[in-house]
């Protein structure tokens, strides 16, 4: 359980491919500590000399539910700023990252999953993936930055604010994903795509990464800053309280 650093093809003629896994029983809604541990893995690998790519990846049923809500309605504010100060960490993380991220992504992809994979290099999906944003019915607001970069925008808005989820053949459609595979073939084929980037020289890759970065239209910590202010707002007038009680309630 948590977040662990591999290097799967390491030895003689090693790959240069890091592997960072997430691990968070049952649904991989990530708790404040662990979006920090996440930011400080992708950091990490991406500073290794020898590494010329990750791969983002997670175990068990889906890649990521985004925040543990149960934690914020147990720690109230201090869980929250925690919360969000993590996502935006985990987010840039993989937006810089010295070297190319692949996202490997199964089954469910929603909320914080979206800000990570939106900020990714590229993404590899299994056939049962859906991403979205249930924001609106989780007392939540953010990550429409990182939606953005992956349908078009108006698509991105009727996402948002009905909370649907696009399926990994729809934002395959759409370029936005690599591959769509079925779920057995996920790790070897987003391994198949990092070998493929690692092959080429690692400085120039880093530069590569760097220039890509420096021509984005959207300058991305700082658009996701602007969203986290509506959600603080909604937050102090205690709209979100209402809705995440309703959501629990619902759930239970």
């Amino acid at each position: 359980m948590g977040v662990s650093t591999s290097s799967p093809e390491k030895g003689p003629g090693n790959s240069g491919i890091a592997v960072v896994t997430v691990d968070f029983p049952p649904v991989n809604a990530l708790p404040v500590d662990g979006w920090f541990a996440l930011a400080d893995a992708v950091r990490t690998a991406g500073r290794e000399p020898e590494v010329r790519c990750v791969v983002l990846a997670a175990e068990g049923r889906g890649f990521n539910a985004g925040v543990d809500i149960k934690e914020i309605q147990a720690r109230g504010k201090g869980a929250l700023l925690g919360a969000n100060s993590g996502c935006a960490e985990a987010f840039a993380a993989v937006y810089e990252c010295e070297v190319p991220v692949v996202a490997a992504v199964q089954g469910f992809c929603l909320g914080g999953g979206i800000g990570l994979v939106g900020n990714a290099d590229a993404i590899v999906a299994s056939e049962d993936a859906a991403f979205g944003l249930p924001e609106l019915d989780r007392g939540a607001l953010g990550a429409a930055t990182h939606l953005s970069r992956l349908v078009p925008q108006h698509l991105m808005r009727a996402l948002y604010y009905t909370s649907r989820t696009a399926t990994a053949a729809e934002l395959h459609a759409h370029g936005s994903v690599w591959r769509v595979v079925p779920r057995e073939q996920l790790h070897s084929a987003a391994m198949e795509l990092a070998r493929e980037i690692a092959a080429k020289d690692g400085s120039l890759l880093r530069l590569a990464k760097a220039a890509i970065n420096g021509i984005d239209p959207v300058d991305v910590r700082r658009s996701y800053r602007f969203e986290q202010g509506f959600t603080f707002e909604a937050n102090l007038s205690g709209v979100a309280d209402r809705v995440r009680d309703n959501f629990r309630k619902e759930g239970a």
